[in-house]
């Protein structure tokens, strides 16, 4: 059997990351380093030479035209595109116009009223991890939002107007979103 080296797996020398390259302004090795951002190649001589670049090289991807569709802003046609947060679809005459097409949930057939300030309505939006929440429509002057789907039916022990639907163990129930109520429905 033969033996292992294991100057490989000491924390200061790692035998892949020799494997980089030099560095084009100073010849120095590159090595992988890990910011706030994730790694990348960085310059052995950092401070002294700041070289850096993506460890991973993102390719954009070419807008493909959207053949029959148009812009409800400037009539042109509408593009696939690629962007930070994934794909999306956009106008292609960008930057003279900035449309992007958003999709618009589905709002179920019975509104509810907002309980806080009584002129929006409680509508479905989404956070920017893809988590569903229900806020005012009358954002930022209200500020009122819930977890879970709204029911326009009033609590029967604080008589809060609005209750909310939450699946406990299999089951749903009606449930009061004011903490100082503790009413729940039967198993509904």
């Amino acid at each position: 059997m033969s033996k292992i080296d294991q100057q490989l797996f000491t924390t200061h020398e790692h035998a892949l990351e020799r494997e980089y390259g030099v560095c084009p302004e100073c010849g120095s090795e590159l090595l992988v380093r890990h910011g706030k951002h994730g790694p990348f190649l960085g310059c052995q001589s950092y401070p002294a030479c700041e070289y850096h670049r993506p460890l991973v090289e993102k390719h954009n991807v070419e807008a493909e035209l959207l053949e029959g569709t148009e812009c409800p802003q400037c009539a042109k046609p509408l593009a696939l595109k690629s962007g930070r947060y994934g794909f999306y679809i956009g106008c292609s005459g960008f930057p003279e116009c900035d449309y992007i097409a958003k999709d618009e949930p589905e709002q179920p057939a019975g509104t509810v009223a907002c309980p806080s300030c009584q002129s929006g309505e409680l509508v479905e939006r989404t956070n920017r991890f893809g988590k569903k929440f229900y806020a005012c429509s009358g954002y930022p002057k209200c500020k009122y939002l819930l977890n879970a789907p709204p029911v326009a039916t009033s609590c029967p022990d604080c008589g809060w107007p609005v209750l909310v639907e939450k699946t406990a163990r299999g089951q749903k129930r009606h449930a009061c979103p004011q903490r100082s109520c503790k009413y729940q429905s039967e198993p509904i």
